[in-house]
């Protein structure tokens, strides 16, 4: 069971393996350079027994309004780019695997978007998904492809914080 969702320290990453090697290889070796650097906020999910089970990273971004679907682009200012907060990149541990980790990593990083856009602006969430299985993971969560790149996801800022409010008035 998790006990915290936190920012990444000093965890032992030795021992995770989500099954995908460029996720693993990146979470043990470059998501710390990646914090140190300011080019990525990497967060873990921790359990008491298994140490780290989780992980999600946040950056800030930009969508070329020409990307949106033209019927949300219509609706927008005319600037070559809007903001956005990137989730880089997610995944749980194959120890954890059917548990809901991946939905509980997708929810905390969307609070702590939605935390952040009352002093930073975000018009949207973007996801990279790194096939069609993970794909659809996003998609059942809300997020819509972009209309040239179905691997790249996005939902407005708008939508998931409702989604929040909602999930969390339940």
């Amino acid at each position: 069971m998790i006990n915290a969702i936190e920012p990444l320290g000093k965890h032992d990453r030795a021992a995770f393996s989500c099954g995908v090697a460029a996720l693993d290889d990146w979470f043990r070796l470059r998501a710390g350079q990646d914090e140190k650097r300011n080019v990525a906020r990497v967060f873990v999910a921790v359990d008491d027994l298994r140490g780290v089970v989780g992980f999600y990273s946040l950056s800030s971004f930009t969508i070329a309004i020409a990307d949106l679907p033209p019927e949300l682009g219509k609706r927008l200012p005319r600037y070559d780019a809007i903001p956005a907060a990137l989730i880089g990149r997610l995944a749980r541990d194959q120890r954890v695997r059917a548990q809901g980790i991946g939905a509980l990593l997708l929810a905390d990083a969307i609070r702590r978007v939605i935390g952040a856009s009352s002093s930073l602006a975000v018009f949207a969430i973007v996801v990279d998904a790194m096939d069609e299985r993970a794909a659809s993971f996003y998609r059942a969560f809300g997020f819509e492809p972009f209309p040239n790149r179905p691997l790249r996801l996005f939902m407005p800022a708008a939508e998931a914080a409702e989604a929040i409010s909602r999930a969390l008035s339940r």
